[in-house]
This record gives structure tokens, sequence and C-alpha cells, in this order.
């Protein structure tokens, strides 16, 4: 039986993640604080990854501590922290994003399942450590901590092979039922990927043939349990959710075992 193995949360959408050891979960099926804020501009569209490369060369840590967000961006060795709750650092933090874009840049919450990049499957994305590791393969000098920091997943699992993942969707149109520990998802879809995996997580400069190696690997390597069918092209990567149940205040940890229901 698969085990949970790492929780990943991303606090403000587009930086970096946290690791912590348990998580709630909201209404939608999303882990609490996982995209709660979200970087935008003045008509009110993302600054993200998808966006800009601008994005990775910003030397930012995101952590939680209770219901706080705060956010500790560098500047060589001089670092400055922002809590996320407070107004005055949370203007002080727009306006140092502001210069860093060159174009007005506010911060906006929300704590009803965050800024998901899919509404339909507001839950979280969840991959096995193996896959990592496999993908890894595909690229000289890449490791598995590079392609989790590449593909930013919330939930990763051991004690089961590469692309376990793919079990946890069916034909198109049918979602499989799943359980971590005591919360319950459906697993949708093999997630779409978008241009971020194809950059260095802290550079922002571009692999150069990445995806096409990905979609050539993929689906040399798509195990017999994957639905082929799902896969109109082969750049997909971890599988989307979305809440089977109620799923406010529902717990996961580390550890909390998993299964196919």
């Amino acid at each position: 039986m698969p085990r949970l193995a790492r929780i990943t949360i991303y606090p403000v959408k587009s930086l970096p993640g946290v690791n912590v050891g348990y998580a709630a979960l909201t209404a939608n099926g999303a882990l609490r604080h996982d995209r709660e804020y979200a970087i935008v501009d003045a008509r009110g569209n993302y600054v993200n990854g998808k966006r800009t490369p601008a994005i990775h060369r910003l030397n930012a840590s995101c952590a939680i501590d209770g219901d706080a967000v705060r956010v500790t961006l560098f500047n060589g060795s001089d670092a400055q922290t922002y809590a996320l709750d407070h107004s005055a650092q949370l203007a002080a933090l727009e306006a140092r994003l502001s210069h860093y874009f060159g174009e007005p840049a506010h911060i906006e919450r929300n704590t009803q399942g965050g800024f998901p990049d899919d509404p339909d499957a507001s839950g979280p994305t969840i991959i096995a450590a193996a896959s990592f590791t496999a993908a890894a393969a595909w690229y000289p000098g890449c490791n598995a901590d590079d392609m989790r920091r590449r593909f930013r997943a919330n939930l990763e699992l051991d004690d089961c092979p590469a692309f376990w993942e793919d079990r946890l969707f069916g034909d198109p149109g049918v979602t499989v039922k799943f359980r971590v520990g005591d919360a319950r998802w459906l697993g949708t879809n093999p997630c779409k990927r978008c241009v971020v995996p194809t950059r260095d997580p802290a550079s922002g400069d571009e692999l150069s043939g990445f995806q096409r190696t990905f979609v050539q690997q993929r689906k040399a390597a798509l195990p017999a349990w994957a639905n082929r069918a799902r896969f109109d092209f082969y750049y997909r990567f971890a599988t989307n959710t979305r809440a089977a149940a109620e799923a406010a205040g529902k717990i996961i940890r580390v550890g909390d075992d998993v299964e196919i229901l």
C-alpha cells in the first residue's frame, strides 16, 4: 500500500513551497494555505511563471506559522521578511514586487481554496516519489529534487512504483476515488503541464529540448495501468484531484496510507 511521504504547500502561487508534516483541507478539497495568495497585475491577471521567467529569479522563500504566511525576499546576504496578514508589511512587499517586475503588482488572497490552475480539479496534485526519480534520469545532471521544484506537486507517495499516480484516473469523464488517511478525493486527469517545468527553478533559464524529451520518454515509459485515452499528448505528469466528499477540516499527515477505493 502506498504511503504519503511528503506534503508540499505553495502559500503564494508561483513562489517556492513549504514542506509540512500535516495539512488541513478546505471545503473544495484543497490543502489549507495552498495557493492562498497570488501576485496579480493592475488588471487582475496573474504574475506567474507561465507569464514571466522573472518569477524564478525572485530570490524568495515562504513560511507558514499557524494561520500566518510570511514571504522572505533575499538580496545577496540581505533578507527582508513580510507577514502577509500585516497590512503595512503587505503594502511594502507589493511595492518591492512592483519595482522588481516593472509594473504594479498586488497580492490577492482566497482562503476558500486558493487560486488553483484548474478550478474543476481544485484538490492537490499527487505523484509517486519514484516518478520524480524516473523523470530525472531523462536529463543529464538532473535529480529528483530538481524535478520536484520544476513540477511543484502537493502530495508525494512512496512504497509504490514510478507513475503509480496514473492509476488515479479512468476513461474521459470517469474519476477514481481514493483516500489518503481519512480524506477522500477523486482523481480526475493526468495534469497538463505548461512552460514552467522547462525552466531552471532558480534562474529561469530554459533547458533546451526539455518538453520534446519529456514527451518522448513519457510515452515510452507509460505503464500498462495508465489509460492512454487520457494522453492526447504526453506532456502530462502527476494527477489532478477534487474532493470526493465533505472535506473541510479533514487532516492528512505524512505517513498516512493511500488506497484506491
